[in-house]
């Protein structure tokens, strides 16, 4: 078999439409405390090592070579207050009882939510690692981008942030066997109160 040159075209391939990443590939994080941090991932994603060695950790938790790598940089200064930057990552989970289910587990462990919101769009858990990076667990409230943006336009502009809910709460309601789209449902904003009445930084 000869290897014949074929040529190509990047003309013709960019003729093709817009040009999108095939994936989200992953995060990296550098810390001054590479052990530590890694740990708490693998916990919360419940994640396997790809690779590591005394300055790097990769992890995974699915087909993708690594999702989160951690970096230890000797002298780095502890997170000061919000600058400009990162506010933070996120990751999806297939259905309410596995991000449900998630919770639990990690409350067990001793790690909690700072936030639990509605957004609407997404039921989500915002939690904190040890070096103060803020991430996101969610689950998809709908089937299609279509109706995500339709819910977008017609919500968003009187509450783009979303309605706090308590957890267990959910827990009780989701174990009852309550329907999961009233679970989904996201309440009005209580009389008097803005979006960021519901943010918590």
């Amino acid at each position: 078999m000869t290897n014949i040159p074929v040529a190509r075209s990047l003309e013709t391939i960019a003729a093709r439409g817009p040009i999108v990443p095939a994936k989200f590939g992953h995060i990296v994080l550098r810390t001054g405390d590479m052990p530590r941090l890694r740990d708490w991932y693998l916990n919360l994603l419940q994640a396997r090592i790809a690779y590591q060695n005394d300055q790097v950790a990769f992890m995974t938790y699915d087909d993708e070579h690594h999702r989160v790598g951690i970096v230890q940089l000797p002298g780095l200064a502890p997170a000061a207050a919000p600058t400009a930057g990162l506010e933070h990552s996120s990751f999806t989970y297939r259905g309410l009882g596995e991000l449900l289910a998630t919770y639990r587990r990690l409350k067990r462990s001793g790690v909690e939510p700072f936030w639990t919101i509605n957004h609407g769009p997404t039921i989500s858990m915002y939690y904190r690692d040890p070096d103060g990076n803020k991430v996101e667990l969610q689950v998809d409230v709908f089937e299609t981008a279509g109706e995500t943006n339709a819910f977008l336009d017609k919500y968003y502009p009187e509450n783009f942030m979303g309605i706090i809910f308590d957890p267990e709460e959910m827990i009780r309601k989701f174990e009852a066997g309550a329907p999961i789209q009233e679970l989904y449902e996201r309440p009005k904003l209580p009389p008097g109160m803005t979006p960021w009445d519901m943010h918590r930084p």
